[in-house]
């Protein structure tokens, strides 16, 4: 009997399944691995989600082997390096490189931070360092902002996903900009992970019905009252989300529609 405690991914019809750069993955939910109370916590929050990828920082990620232990207790999980911190593309090319040594892989999420208070990406950096990685055989997932065109240039350089964010990081303000989001999901040729500011499983929901293909969350649910509940409700919701968004919601109307029928009423 599986662990009650634990999100079962969904795993709908074939043509439906999450693929990134020729690998299905069972999850639609990515989740971080910064900021939790303990690495107990953390192993269990991933653990009760469902999520088969993981992000890590690389800068947390010792080459010796030592230090954090992250990689050791979510053992199994595809982990997803990431250049958090860089500032510059030349940066994040060092950082992944290191990253692909560090956890022998080839998949990175870049980041290339142009503004430290709202974290805002610098497009021209961020492109430039996709560019290159792409070229060097990276799988390439960058961090971007909500802009339709830049997740088109970055998806023509090669991108295997792109990552729009939903609002600033960390900052729990959920969708800040629908109509752009579903345009970009809209014309992706390519898998698109909401990334930052989710703050609560309806977040996530919405996100999903948007028609984002994953979410990945991780302030959301390391700084919750109890990560390990949170990060189950986390991996419902994108379930729950993407379900609605393949059924198809009903029109909006500005006057009520009775569901049953009026005709033979008793006293009509």
């Amino acid at each position: 009997m599986s662990d009650p405690t634990t999100v079962t991914p969904l795993r709908g019809e074939p043509e439906d399944a999450l693929v990134i750069a020729g690998v299905p993955l069972a999850s639609r939910l990515f989740i971080g691995t910064a900021g939790y109370p303990n690495q107990a916590i953390l192993r269990e929050s991933v653990q009760a989600s469902g999520a088969e990828v993981v992000t890590a920082s690389i800068r947390r990620v010792s080459l010796q082997g030592h230090g954090s232990d992250t990689v050791r207790i979510l053992k199994g999980k595809r982990f997803l390096p990431n250049t958090a911190g860089c500032e510059t593309a030349r940066d994040a090319i060092v950082t992944a490189e290191l990253a692909r040594e560090a956890l022998d892989t080839n998949w990175i999420k870049v980041e290339v931070i142009g503004d430290r208070e709202t974290l805002y990406p610098d497009v021209t950096e961020l492109l430039e360092a996709c560019r290159h990685l792409v070229d060097d055989g990276f799988v390439v997932l960058p961090y971007c902002n909500d802009d339709p065109i830049v997740c088109q240039r970055l998806e023509d350089i090669g991108c295997a996903a792109v990552m729009p964010m939903g609002s600033l990081i960390g900052s729990g303000m959920g969708i800040a900009n629908p109509a752009n989001l579903e345009l970009i999901c809209r014309r992706a040729r390519v898998p698109v992970v909401v990334d930052a500011g989710i703050g609560t499983a309806s977040d996530a929901v919405i996100a999903m019905e948007l028609g984002a293909s994953a979410c990945l969350v991780n302030t959301a649910v390391a700084k919750a009252d109890d990560p390990v509940r949170m990060g189950r409700a986390m991996g419902r919701a994108v379930q729950a989300g993407r379900d609605a968004h393949l059924a198809g919601r009903i029109p909006r109307r500005g006057r009520a529609e009775p569901s049953s029928p009026q005709l033979g009423l008793v006293g009509s």
